[in-house]
């Protein structure tokens, strides 16, 4: 066990308790700060505000009796801080408060921060510019408005002059599509910490944003946050909730931290994703809880004209020690994955009333570009998951997603529009009160997955599994309690996987190249 400083900034810290849990401490635990006791905490991953800028700190912590080492540092340091008071906003959740904070941001001069006391200020966008610390304090909530005349429209496509080129700034689903901005907006923008206690809420209601979700009304909806080609981003210990689409979408982006960030949607809520990282690279997702109504995770590339266009995989991703639960699917890959991912670590993660653990959503279409690769699980707790591990490469979305060429179980020709899937790995996992199946794995049959692997695996079904389609794709029945069931696959490599409760064989594998068993 170790205490690690994981960042700072001139006035919070975020420190780590190694090998204590996941997300959860096994036990509570003491932190002091310079010798006096400064919080108590029960997670792995733990947020510590109200330092002081440029100032010398030793931080340890007191674990079952014991102290851990001590850790030291020095806050960043500060120059000013804006008071979004002092430009007007009144924070009574009333007054519209977007200029004032607007005007802030504008205002704010290098190292130093914009912050934002407790109060509700009603706002619209707000849009982020580069070498900014933006501060939300404890009871301070950004409370979105929700009519669609007060939110500017990024268009989807501007072609530039010559004609030769294009620029593309709103984006829906995959696809270059005007799209009202972002509540929190950055564009091109740099060096951006968004931190603190406080709250951004999109007030969103199935009588506003959610209502007839599909349809386009004068452009797509907002996402709650919505970067585009931006560069060393950090959002750090804030609340975003009730968002009008995609919660947080990092868009053509890099250098990218979700530090303790608290992610919460309604279980209902439609298309209402965690995070959503498309045609990204380097992103860090640490200590951090999501609920929502759709994918808490979902990991994109584009569809296929981005791809062909740009070819930028997501790539080189990181989720660690975070909880996820009540959502679609604990951590997604795809649909729209037309330029690939690649480099993807899941560990030391809880997954907890999710309808699945894993799932890649993939079909013929997505294009020879749409490659998976280097994606790995490991040390992860799931209970009451409906189907742990889904990957489906028939899955029916899109206007022509339960045609012949989607949804045909027998081998088509090779060519553009084939997608494949490399190397899937899931070791060190443990997953109580399963339901539907305990592995849903489906490559296509002419373009097998070239290796999965299951290491160190325990399945347990619950005493009352309720039954479910495991994957979206035509032809898939309703089942329970059913063991691993995987098809088209080149590789296929199982050590020590204990599956007890499951009805039926608890291996079925259909045009499997090759077995290795322990």
């Amino acid at each position: 066990m170790e205490l690690k400083l994981v960042t700072n900034t001139a006035r919070s810290a975020v420190i780590e308790l190694t090998e204590s849990g996941k997300y959860y401490t096994e036990q509570s635990y003491d932190i002091y700060v310079n010798g006096e006791k400064f919080a108590e905490s029960n997670k792995v991953i733990t947020s510590l505000y109200g330092l002081t800028p440029d100032t010398e700190y030793e931080i340890t912590a007191e674990y079952a009796g014991k102290k851990v080492n001590t850790i030291s540092f020095r806050t960043n340091y500060e120059y000013v801080t804006l008071n979004v008071r002092d430009f007007g906003a009144y924070g009574d959740g009333v007054h519209d408060d977007t200029n004032a904070i607007q005007c802030a941001i504008m205002a704010c001069p290098k190292d130093s921060r914009v912050y934002v006391p407790e109060g509700v200020y009603k706002i619209s966008s707000i849009f982020l510019k580069s070498n900014l610390v933006l501060d939300l304090a404890k009871g301070a909530v950004l409370s979105a408005f929700t009519e669609r005349e007060k939110f500017p429209i990024l268009p989807g496509i501007i072609e530039s002059y010559d004609e030769k080129e294009e620029y593309n700034l709103g984006s829906w689903e995959g696809n270059p599509l005007d799209t009202f901005s972002a509540i929190l907006c950055g564009l091109n923008v740099e060096n951006v910490v968004i931190t603190g206690e406080g709250t951004v809420d999109g007030c969103t209601s199935f009588e506003n944003w959610w209502h007839n979700p599909k349809e386009r009304v004068i452009a797509w909806r907002p996402r709650l946050f919505f970067i585009n080609h931006c560069e060393n981003i950090t959002m750090h210990g804030i609340t975003v909730q009730n968002s009008p689409s995609w919660t947080l979408h990092p868009y053509f982006s890099k250098h990218l931290k979700f530090i303790d960030v608290k992610i919460k949607n309604p279980a209902n809520s439609h298309n209402t994703d965690g995070l959503d990282p498309e045609s990204c690279e380097d992103v860090l997702v640490l200590g951090t809880y999501i609920s929502v109504g759709d994918d808490c995770i979902a990991i994109k590339s584009g569809k296929i004209y981005m791809a062909k266009k740009y070819q930028i995989p997501t790539s080189n991703m990181t989720v660690r020690q975070c909880c996820m639960r009540d959502g679609h699917g604990a951590v997604t890959v795809g649909s729209e994955i037309a330029a690939g991912v690649k480099n993807v670590h899941i560990t030391d993660c809880l997954f907890m009333n999710t309808d699945r653990g894993l799932r890649v959503k993939t079909r013929r279409g997505r294009g020879k570009l749409s490659v998976l690769d280097d994606i790995a699980f490991e040390n992860i707790d799931m209970d009451n998951v409906m189907t742990p591990f889904v990957v489906n490469s028939f899955y029916f979305c899109d206007p022509d997603g339960k045609t012949e060429y989607v949804g045909t179980k027998k081998p088509l020709p090779v060519d553009d529009r084939t997608p494949s899937i490399q190397s899937l790995s899931f070791k060190n996992i443990k997953a109580t009160n399963c339901h539907v199946a305990g592995a849903y794995i489906c490559g296509l049959p002419e373009k097998k997955i070239e290796k999965l692997t299951f290491e160190n695996i325990y399945f347990e079904y619950a005493k009352d599994a309720k039954s479910g389609v495991a994957a979206m794709m035509l032809g898939c029945d309703e089942s329970c309690k059913k063991g691993l069931v995987v098809s088209n696959i080149e590789n296929l490599i199982l050590r020590n996987v204990e599956i007890n409760g499951c009805e039926g064989e608890a291996v079925v594998a259909d045009n499997v190249d090759k077995i290795e068993r322990d």
